[in-house]
């Protein structure tokens, strides 16, 4: 089936029942929701801001922590209430958790429908099939990438950065982690449709990509009519960078196992890749990563981050880390530490582990690490990262940056903010600029979060 819908905006007044889409968790999950909105506007539905509007409430869920979760069931009461007020309101949910608690969410009384990431093109059969006085559901998982074909509304308020999903699923089996169980395997999208997508974007005023995958290190597109015709990440990311040279692209997230030399050698090859890797470490104890299935060693890990640094000298890493995994001794949690020390990332996902349910993880390992020592442990890798955060940004000082604008900075209109290559955030003052302009800035102080500067002008 093909979506004949392709606007870049969500289109007003096009149809007669409003839709309000409430999203949580990754930016798949932002890609996911404007998939949706692609796939019921033709069906009728317009977007709109408030609850207390909305004919349809989707809520866009998250399972890869239990606090994602409960703020779900939080909301599905708040939900409840409104129906009760008013009697046509229907409430779907979608995505993670719908995939991985179906049935109790189909029982809660707010909820009249479930979908799984897989099953959005079904949801005007649905929402149709509602009128039938019953419940409806649909959480099958595909083997192949499912809306290559769609164009995704856009959904941003800065119509400067949007995301290209191009691949869904995940093969890795992280122990700890319930992604391969609530999106399925990996399938890769057919770059055609990546690069049109790209365009369309660069056509409407967009001036920077991301393109997203749980692993995008691990695309790959075989030609189902040519199966000797392949193209890898390295390869798609060319592709990308070739639609305009004033065209930014970005790409999360890696895996420091699959990500291979030809990535570097590309990212460096073409100056609008923009130099920044998010490699997630997840811990620096060999014992933890063994435990957590990660398939690499702190060792390898390393060695990653120094071909990132000899490619790309310029290049900035963030991370992820989980602390209190099961059995994670203070040894473990000092190699943490130190390997933050090592690669002095410019900015970190830090999170207490939170065991998922039917996990290996949660099958095989108890959840051992008592809750005051995570938090503990937590609070110290915090505080490490913000004095490398700090130490990072300082290092700016003095330098010049190409700065990609996205809007008004929150404390005031007289000044903008934007992004570096290196995906730091810079503050200057506006003067005759606006998104989606590019300004030369040159870096005079900074914050842990955000560089500070002015606008270079000859």
């Amino acid at each position: 089936m093909t979506n004949k819908y392709h606007s870049v905006k969500p289109i007003k007044g096009i149809g007669e029942k409003r839709l309000f889409i409430e999203t949580y968790g990754c930016q798949m999950n932002v890609n996911d929701s404007e998939v949706v909105l692609s796939i019921l506007q033709p069906a009728g539905y317009t977007l709109c801001d408030s609850i207390k509007d909305a004919d349809l409430i989707l809520i866009n869920t998250c399972s890869i922590r239990d606090n994602a979760e409960q703020r779900i069931w939080g909301r599905l009461d708040l939900f409840r209430l409104e129906k009760i007020k008013r009697k046509n309101v229907k409430v779907g949910i979608l995505g993670c958790m719908a995939e991985r608690l179906k049935d109790e969410l189909l029982n809660h009384p707010a909820v009249d429908l479930v979908a799984g990431p897989d099953s959005y093109r079904s949801l005007p059969f649905l929402l149709e099939s509602l009128e039938s006085g019953s419940k409806q559901i649909n959480t099958i998982l595909s083997q192949e990438e499912t809306y290559a074909d769609i164009s995704p509304v856009r959904m941003d308020k800065n119509g400067v950065s949007s995301y290209i999903s191009i691949m869904r699923g995940c093969n890795n089996m992280c122990s700890y982690c319930v992604v391969p169980y609530v999106r399925g395997g990996e399938r890769s999208r057919n770059p055609e449709s990546i690069v049109r997508e790209a365009r369309e974007l660069f056509a409407n005023g967009y001036k920077e990509v991301t393109l997203l995958g749980q692993n995008v290190d691990s695309y790959h597109w075989a030609n189902p009519d040519n199966p000797t015709e392949i193209t890898t990440f390295a390869m798609l990311l060319e592709m990308i960078a070739l639609v305009n040279p004033a065209l930014r692209v970005r790409f999360s997230t890696s895996h420091p196992k699959d990500m291979g030399n030809a990535v570097l050698y590309t990212m460096a090859m073409y100056p609008n890749i923009c130099n920044h890797v998010h490699l997630p470490v997840q811990s620096g104890s060999d014992t933890m990563l063994l435990k957590m299935n990660r398939k690499y060693t702190r060792a390898q890990y390393l060695e990653r981050v120094a071909k990132i640094r000899e490619i790309m000298p310029d290049c900035s890493i963030s991370t992820d880390i989980i602390t209190g995994f099961s059995g994670e001794s203070d040894d473990d949690h000092r190699d943490t530490l130190s390997i933050m020390k090592e690669v002095g990332y410019y900015t970190a996902f830090m999170f207490q582990y939170s065991e998922r349910p039917n996990t290996k993880a949660a099958r095989r390992y108890p959840d051992d690490v008592p809750a005051t020592i995570k938090s503990q442990r937590l609070s110290e890798i915090i505080k490490l990262q913000g004095e490398l955060s700090l130490a990072s940004n300082k290092a700016d000082l003095g330098k010049e940056f190409e700065v990609l604008v996205e809007g008004y900075s929150k404390k005031s209109k007289a000044e903008l903010t934007g992004r570096t290559q290196q995906n730091k955030t810079v503050v200057f003052p506006s003067g005759e600029h606006k998104s989606g302009d590019y300004v030369r800035v040159k870096i005079e102080s900074c914050t842990s979060a955000t560089l500070i500067g002015k606008e270079i002008t000859k």
